[in-house]
């Protein structure tokens, strides 16, 4: 009871902005439930006046009735429409903050868990709360109507409604076993389903990889075997409920008779008349389907905790450790730069940098160049804080990263990756949706400054280009310069390019140098290379080896200074040759 109310108690922060429909739903449904309690009344004084001949009072418990009938379609019609309206409402609120709530959580715990977890809980549990909601208010409400019929029972004959109590509590603890055991099915196909949704991300997103490796057979063979197995829970699942409604029939056979068998005793002893006993059979079934919607209210209590835990989970669970800043804010950041003795590692007695220390000034360009493994794009995560240090400080213009807010740290940052994400948009809307209220001029002059207008204008649609998924109908180099227009929009002081340029040709890798050229003094810029020809003329380089700065300097100095960084250069000209 207690896990239901904090569950109801979460839920209901979204489902209090449609209080005011939930209001006449309640009124919509205490009508009906007056209707069901008269009708049963009404319908068993018909039939003694149809015994009777007595035509005109037939005629006008008819008439009653069918008003009645029409009264409750009417009113059952209105409460489906505002049941729909509270579900769209409340289905969209939880969604966006469930995916809100998933983007706060820390990159090492969605590297653990994989995408399957958090796209199966909010696409599969948030919407199975919000549908158990309005069924279980349906329940509910059909459970009301059913105990007003019992209420007209009672009026009629104690004896029966008595014998149906009974019978309706000994189908209801058959169903709640049924619902209990069905629960634990659940959340092992659940968990399941999780796996088979994150295989089937990675499938598509790796497609390309797949293809090319002809490896299409190997992953559709393992999708099967994933898919298998969570059919297989889901039929253990379902199989719980088939044995036990069987349960439920046999049960329900028996009292029926037994039903008929009291009733023929009464009108053996003369307490009832013909009449009465076909009301009380006509209404008896109502107790085994009263039974049937308690445990269907049942199932749907288990199933709405077991959703809404999983989700509570996303913004309470342990398991689910969420990135956490500090309260500092700055208006102003210059972009200064110092890592003071930093360790870090990814495993345990595995660490990736050793007390690594060095400064970068405002407005500086500096590149991190070495073999891989050397701990370049590790530097990067722990400057955006993906990461946090084990041990030794960062700071940003003299300030602990860890002290200073999200807008501080992740407002003044932006990175651009060896493969940005680009949106299935037109370029502009792709450009718009980092700034809002953005005007075509400043996105033109941005365009512009990271040599992407150029490309943009050759376009038949312009700006209107719609690029396909992934950015697929785009090659690697205008993907790159669209991620640095975006970048610049976002007018933040610090750009980091990590191995940008590795996979484009010298042509498009030209462009790109002349876009970071155009960057350069204005904007903290550090840049991880793989190829040295992008960096040559950064205002610094750091060779890093084994998780440590072996060298620093400019493109010739360390060609004199640095033995490593030289034959890594000359390597890269004799290949370009």
């Amino acid at each position: 009871m207690k896990e239901l109310k904090t569950n109801l108690k979460f839920m209901w922060k979204y489902a209090k902005s449609s209080k005011k429909l939930l209001f006449y739903v309640v009124i919509l449904n205490i009508i009906l439930v007056a209707t069901s309690v008269v009708g049963p009344i009404l319908s068993a004084k018909a039939i003694i006046a149809l015994t009777e001949d007595n035509l005109t009072q037939i005629l006008l418990l008819g008439l009653i009735m069918m008003i009645l009938n029409m009264i409750r379609n009417f009113f059952n019609l209105k409460a489906n429409k505002i049941y729909y309206i509270i579900h769209k409402n409340t289905l969209s609120l939880a969604e966006i903050d469930v995916g809100s709530e998933i983007l706060k959580i820390s990159s090492s715990c969605i590297d653990k868990h994989g995408s399957g977890v958090f796209i199966q809980r909010i696409n599969s549990d948030v919407a199975k709360i919000t549908d158990i909601i309005e069924y279980s208010l349906s329940i509910i409400f059909s459970i009301i109507r059913h105990i007003g019929i019992f209420v007209a029972i009672f009026i009629i004959n104690m004896e029966m409604f008595v014998y149906l109590l009974i019978v309706g509590f000994i189908s209801f603890a058959i169903e709640k076993m049924r619902a209990s055991q069905r629960n634990e099915r659940d959340k092992e196909a659940r968990k399941q389903k999780e796996k088979v949704s994150g295989f089937i991300t990675e499938i598509v997103r790796g497609q390309t990889d797949i293809r090319l490796l002809n490896s299409e057979k190997n992953f559709i063979k393992e999708l099967g075997n994933r898919i298998t197995k969570a059919y297989d829970l889901d039929y253990k699942m379902r199989d719980v409920s088939i044995r036990y409604r069987f349960y439920t029939s046999l049960f329900d056979d028996i009292s029926g008779f037994g039903t008929i068998a009291l009733l023929v005793y009464f009108l053996s002893k003369g307490s009832i008349n013909g009449a009465t006993a076909l009301v009380l059979y006509n209404y008896s079934d109502y107790s085994y389907g009263f039974a049937f919607l308690l445990g269907n209210l049942m199932e749907n209590i288990k199933d709405f905790n077991l959703s809404c835990n999983r989700v509570r989970d996303i913004f309470f669970g342990k398991e689910f450790e969420k990135e956490v800043f500090g309260k500092k804010h700055k208006k102003t950041v210059n972009g200064d730069f110092e890592f003071k003795d930093v360790e870090f590692y990814y495993k345990k007695n595995k660490p990736v940098l050793k007390d690594l220390n060095f400064k970068i000034k405002a407005n500086e360009t500096v590149a991190f160049v070495g073999k891989s493994g050397s701990g370049k794009s590790t530097i990067f995560n722990l400057i955006c804080r993906m990461y946090d240090p084990v041990n030794g400080t960062i700071t940003l213009d003299g300030d602990n990263l860890a002290t200073l807010d999200k807008e501080t740290l992740r407002g003044n940052i932006t990175v651009i990756s060896q493969a940005p994400y680009i949106f299935n948009m037109t370029i502009r809307e792709n450009l718009k949706i980092v700034k809002d209220g953005l005007s075509d001029e400043d996105m033109i002059k941005y365009a512009k400054m990271s040599c992407f207008d150029e490309f943009v204008n050759t376009l038949p649609d312009g700006y209107d280009t719609v690029i396909g998924e992934g950015g697929i109908n785009l090659s690697g180099g205008e993907r790159q310069r669209l991620a640095i227009t975006r970048a610049l929009l976002q007018e933040s002081k610090i750009v980091l390019f990590d191995e940008a340029t590795s996979s484009l040709d010298n042509v498009t890798q030209g462009k790109i140098q002349e876009a970071i050229e155009n960057m350069k003094d204005k904007y903290t810029v550090l840049i991880i290379a793989h190829r040295l020809s992008t960096v040559i003329n950064a205002d610094r380089i750091l060779y890093l080896e084994d998780g440590k700065i072996k060298n620093e300097g400019t493109h010739k100095e360390l060609l004199k200074t640095c033995k490593e960084y030289k034959t890594l250069y000359e390597k890269e000209i004799k290949s370009n040759k």
